[in-house]
């Protein structure tokens, strides 16, 4: 197998499921689950995964683009690797999701939902992650890229979401994330139903959710704006020198989420509202009943505002930059 996103998307199981080649050996778990294992000695096991929103392609396609030279034997491979991609039928349709967004189901929360194949496959992927930093060395570190684009564009075209931890953040990990040239990252200070939140906080994995720029079918992304992440990825996987830090990100915490509870929910953004767009305080920006979400803070940023999401479910983040003394604490 030469091709792991093809294979994936065809819905069929390769005829091999596993195989080794002078760098590494393979095996493929199940539907878009693939395991490399370096012949050397490593220090590292990472978990590299996309597609766990189906219309979200550029990070698959980056993906594959750095897989196929390690299956092909082509480069070698420096770490103990899973690589996920999250939602294969969803990815197949083009569809965010077909019936749950599974980005809100991790750590035993697909057991609230209905019996479908989405609440399955993240039952799966946790199973998988169980097994796959079980088989971790003591001395081993462990990482966990979850690769996303947004639905909206944004005034940061690449930046990290870091899930609530309440450990210090490894300073190779954050310098790993400089040199890959994002522009901002976002502190949560609280759980919540993601992939990386549930690897961090069940694995003790230093992981973050990397926003893309914006959700584009496959084909139609300028792959050459994540340049530099690509290159890092590609450093980190083949053992190569990590990119220098020319900026360090922006960090900013989040201060307060609106939730959307049911049809009379009104967000007070339109939809060529951006990604960290600025507020200022007093500012109303969601009603729902006597409910009313206001800015909180002297100017809070917007993330993530969707005011479709499924009843119950966050319809955007406000968030505050953090200054310097403050980031310091933070890492």
């Amino acid at each position: 197998m030469q091709d792991f996103l093809q294979q994936t998307l065809s819905g069929v199981p390769p005829q091999q499921k596993e195989g080794s080649n002078e760098h590494l050996r393979w095996q493929w778990h199940n539907e878009g689950l693939l395991s490399l294992t370096p012949h050397t000695a490593t220090q590292q096991a990472l978990v590299l995964s996309a597609g766990i929103h189906g219309n979200e392609t550029a990070p698959v396609e980056i993906l594959n683009l750095l897989m196929t030279p390690l299956l092909k034997g082509e480069k070698p491979l420096a770490v103990r690797l899973l690589v996920i991609l999250g939602n294969p039928a969803a990815l197949r349709s083009g569809k965010r999701y077909q019936q749950y967004d599974i980005n809100r189901l991790f750590g035993g929360r697909w057991q609230q939902v209905a019996d479908v194949p989405e609440a399955q496959r993240v039952l799966q992927l946790e199973q998988e992650l169980e097994n796959f930093w079980r088989a971790c060395l003591d001395h081993e570190v462990r990482w966990h890229l979850d690769l996303h684009t947004a639905i909206r564009g944004s005034y940061h075209a690449r930046f990290g979401v870091m899930p609530l931890n309440p450990n210090p953040w490894p300073e190779e990990f954050m310098h790993w994330l400089a040199a890959a040239e994002l522009e901002a990252l976002v502190f949560h200070r609280s759980p919540g139903g993601t992939f990386t939140h549930y690897s961090c906080e069940h694995h003790d994995a230093a992981s973050c959710t990397l926003e893309l720029g914006k959700a584009l079918p496959f084909g139609e992304n300028d792959l050459s704006q994540f340049a530099g992440v690509q290159q890092a990825l590609a450093a980190l996987l083949y053992g190569e020198t990590l990119p220098d830090v020319r900026e360090r990100p922006r960090h900013y915490r989040v201060a307060q989420q609106i939730t959307r509870h049911g049809e009379k929910f009104v967000l007070h953004m339109g939809p060529e509202t951006l990604n960290f767009t600025a507020f200022p305080q007093g500012t109303l920006l969601a009603e729902e009943g006597d409910t009313r979400y206001y800015v909180q803070q002297a100017r809070e940023f917007v993330l993530f505002p969707n005011p479709h999401v499924a009843p119950g479910l966050r319809a955007g983040l406000m968030l505050v930059e953090e200054n310097e003394q403050t980031q310091a604490l933070a890492l």
